[in-house]
């Protein structure tokens, strides 16, 4: 079996202090593709380069504590991809690809860290324009092999991805245009599609069960007010892979919790 985490870390150094890296050796994923790193590489070189025996690669944004995706590993990879080609978003650390590539096959992990516009419309917009030039790039790769993205999609795709629907339609994260982004992506027949949801294929009916953020404000996570917003995105064959899955919620690393998902298949 192959098993993977996502995790959004809202800061290493928040993260370790709180414990994840203990968890880390007791789960012992293959892979984990963490985001919202917010560090740099000095910081990253003196004390995170490996975690729980496992060693990292990643892709750092140009502003100080801020962004920022990696991918922990145990397995070393055929080749390591910063970015998508995008200026302004790799400028901002949003995507790295770890190649696992044999004679064999093409295959990759993907850690990606997908804009919030939940600070004002400026930000929206250019979550939009993530948006628009990912989209291209993930039909690209699409064509050339297999690959599993894991990330922070800042999206909840559905009513049944989110606790207060009604009241967050005009909201960032369930706003009509990124919803339908999201159901472009997961077409099963249109041939700017085919990605799978890994989670909801595995879990089509989850509710409560499914949200991996909560909001800091209020009493969200006690009262798991929450929303799905972290993603495993697969190509078809590899999706038809996934065979377990699980959200890890007695411990509070971050606000987002680890999705955890078991492949079967080996690197």
């Amino acid at each position: 079996m192959f098993k993977l985490t996502s995790l959004n870390l809202n800061g290493i150094r928040s993260a370790t202090s709180k414990g994840v890296e203990r968890w880390i050796e007791a789960t012992r994923p293959d892979c984990i593709c963490v985001q919202e790193v917010k560090a740099q590489a000095a910081d990253v070189a003196t004390r995170f380069e490996q975690l729980a025996g496992m060693h990292g690669h990643f892709h750092f944004a140009q502003k100080k504590g801020y962004s920022g995706v990696g991918i922990y590993t145990r397995h070393e990879p055929s080749d390591v991809i910063t970015g998508y080609g995008s200026p302004e978003f790799d400028a901002e650390g949003r995507t790295i690809e770890l190649r696992f590539d044999t004679p064999a096959r093409k295959l990759s992990i993907i850690s990606a860290y997908f804009p919030s516009g939940s600070s004002g419309e400026e930000r929206q917009l250019a979550k939009y324009r993530f948006l628009d030039t990912f989209h291209p790039h993930l039909m690209a790769t699409k064509g050339e092999r297999e690959f599993i993205l894991c990330g922070d999609i800042n999206i909840a795709h559905q009513q049944i991805d989110l606790k207060n629907w009604r009241s967050n339609q005009k909201n960032s994260g369930f706003l009509p245009e990124e919803r339908a982004w999201m159901t472009k992506l997961l077409h099963t027949t249109d041939p700017d599609g085919g990605l799978v949801d890994v989670y909801r294929q595995l879990q089509p009916t989850a509710t409560d069960t499914a949200y991996t953020w909560w909001s800091n404000r209020g009493q969200a996570y006690a009262n798991n007010v929450g929303w799905r917003l972290d993603y495993h995105l697969a190509t078809p064959a590899l999706a038809a892979l996934a065979r377990t899955e699980h959200i890890y919620k007695d411990e509070k690393f971050s606000d987002h919790a680890p999705i955890t998902v078991d492949y079967d298949f080996t690197l």
